[in-house]
């Protein structure tokens, strides 16, 4: 018969063992654990799993938020709330917080409450100086 084939693999449960100083194919050099395995005196190494933990949202994103929505009931609330998403942004920008979209919701739902507000008030302001005007020209007669 041919000389042995290195590259054959051991059968571990013929017990046939390679040479001593010989490697066992499969396995690192002597001392050193198998492929995959940590060293001696280390702790295991798990791989990591899963999506990587959401970033902490911003408080003042939250309260934002919640101010332009109240502004809907009270108005007085709403332009509070955009000018609070605008310094929610920013602090967004530098410490990489959660809560852009928050920010941004407020930023947007608080001017148009705001705007609708001013224009309300304007409506007021008109009809109320129409219903001087006219009431003023019509009590001259008595």
């Amino acid at each position: 018969p041919g000389p042995a084939d290195p590259y054959a693999p051991i059968d571990p449960y013929a017990g046939a063992q390679p040479p001593p100083g010989q490697p066992v194919p499969g396995y690192a050099s002597p001392g050193y654990p198998p492929p995959g395995y940590a060293p001696p005196g280390y702790p295991p190494q798990y791989p990591g799993y899963g999506y990587p933990p959401q970033p902490k949202t911003n408080g003042m994103a939250i309260a934002a938020l919640v101010l332009a929505l109240v502004g809907f009931a009270s108005c007085i609330t709403a332009p509070v709330g955009a000018i609070l998403g605008h310094v929610a942004q920013k602090q967004i920008r530098l410490t990489g917080e959660g809560g852009e979209g928050m920010a941004k919701a407020a930023i947007i739902i608080g001017w148009i409450l705001t705007g609708l507000l001013v224009l309300l008030i304007i409506f007021y302001v008109v009809v109320i100086v129409l219903a001087i005007t006219t009431g003023a020209s019509s009590d001259s007669g008595y």
